[in-house]
């Protein structure tokens, strides 16, 4: 489980009562008129209204031939008296006797009621035999059968994916109220920390955390602005905190947050705004800073990736999804039986990475190995969190857990 440091339980803040007082604040980012072609992930701001039926006119459901049902027999000739494609603007009506040849999606001309499909007639130059006697109704499309004028089509709120777009396209709306997608600024701070693909030197170590939480905002539905590495010197801090709030609805840092000697951005986090920093009842991921900096919500996460990868889980997405105006801020979850027994500290909620394998009754959730706060390892393996209750200190295996899913379980 890592590194142990005792804590007063008296100054640790109940994991449920942090992320309220996180959410509380938080509001959806104001509306924008956008283009169609660029709504997409972003979330509905309005409700929408069909202005027209759809389809706008009965048509074609298969290439065939269309007639007045209770004018034909099968087995007798009709005469083919013209041929409708989709989008003719002439449409040849079929007398007694006759057919017209049309294409899926063609407008149906006065008095047809049925298609009969190509596959179920025999052509003989101009003339064709229905091998089936044709109903009223069979293979049409009527106006209005996929949406009525009028109707509520799509609500507030809804994430815009590829069916809704389509759905949009084909109702003829071209620009979309939406709540935009956050534009969310990622900044990691520590003299030890080298770029990738530079070379290391002693005592230093390639920077991860950045680039991991950047995914993570990715992955959360927003866009990431990865910043440079911040140095730990009062004065560089300070730039670059501004320069990467200058340009976001949210910042998150990480390092710098905890009790130690040097973690400068604590203090300089807290010359520059309304920013708290608190001992949540959560593991890993105790040492948290929030609060608002020109009124920009600001994240401090801590230093440990996994630590910085949990807290985000766990605080920044559900934040995330809150400015973007979603409803579901959270993973979703599943309920598995522990495949072992595990431990958790006292006063605290833990959350360790699992995989899921089907069980017979379920889900069984085993640990990913070692579940220290700077094993990156364990969250690549992990296809959820399993939540511990702070209440206990240890469940057997068997015992049932809450799991957040960090991946699609099929």
């Amino acid at each position: 489980m890592g590194h142990r440091h005792h804590v007063d339980p008296a100054e640790l803040e109940p994991l449920a009562d942090y992320r309220r007082r996180v959410l509380s604040g938080l509001s959806p980012l104001t509306p924008i008129q956008t283009a169609l072609s660029e709504a997409h992930g972003s979330v509905l701001a309005e409700d929408v209204a069909a202005p027209g039926d759809i389809p706008p006119f009965a048509n074609s459901a298969m290439d065939g031939y269309a007639v007045a049902a209770s004018t034909v027999t099968a087995g007798e000739p009709l005469h083919v008296v013209g041929e409708i494609a989709a989008g003719a603007a002439e449409r040849p009506s079929p007398g007694p006797g006759q057919a017209v040849r049309i294409m899926t999606g063609a407008p149906l001309p006065a008095g047809v009621d049925a298609i009969v499909p190509v596959e179920l007639v025999d052509e003989r130059g101009h003339e064709v035999v229905l091998n089936i006697q044709p109903a009223a109704g069979e293979n049409v499309r009527d106006a209005g059968e996929s949406v009525r004028a009028g109707e509520t089509v799509l609500t507030a709120g809804r994430p815009l994916g590829a069916a809704e777009i389509g759905m949009l396209a084909a109702m003829g709306v071209g620009r979309v109220l939406v709540h935009p997608r956050p534009r969310v600024a990622v900044l990691a701070t520590g003299d030890e920390l080298i770029e990738p693909g530079k070379p290391l030197r002693p005592g230093q170590i390639h920077e991860s955390n950045s680039y991991l939480l950047a995914a993570q905002v990715t992955e959360a539905g927003a866009i990431p602005f990865r910043q440079p590495i911040a140095v730990d010197d009062r004065a560089s801090l300070k730039r670059a905190f501004r320069g990467a709030l200058a340009q976001a609805d949210l910042l998150v840092t990480s390092g710098g947050v905890s009790a130690g000697r040097y973690d400068l951005s604590k203090q300089v986090l807290a010359d520059m705004g309304d920013v708290s920093f608190s001992k949540v009842g959560m593991q890993p991921g105790m040492p948290q800073a929030f609060g608002t900096i020109d009124g920009v919500p600001v994240f401090g996460l801590p230093g440990n990736p996994v630590s910085a990868a949990v807290s985000f889980e766990v605080h920044v997405r559900p934040a995330i999804r809150r400015l973007q105006g979603r409803d579901d801020l959270n993973r979703p979850r599943l309920t598995a039986r522990l495949a072992e027994g595990v431990r958790s500290p006292e006063h605290k909620v833990s959350f360790l990475r699992v995989t899921l394998e089907r069980a017979a009754d379920g889900w069984a959730a085993s640990t990913t190995g070692a579940q220290g706060s700077g094993i990156l390892r364990s969250m690549v393996l992990a296809d959820g969190l399993a939540e511990i209750p702070a209440d206990r200190t240890s469940l057997d295996a068997g015992e049932q857990v809450v799991v957040h899913l960090l991946k699609e379980m099929a």
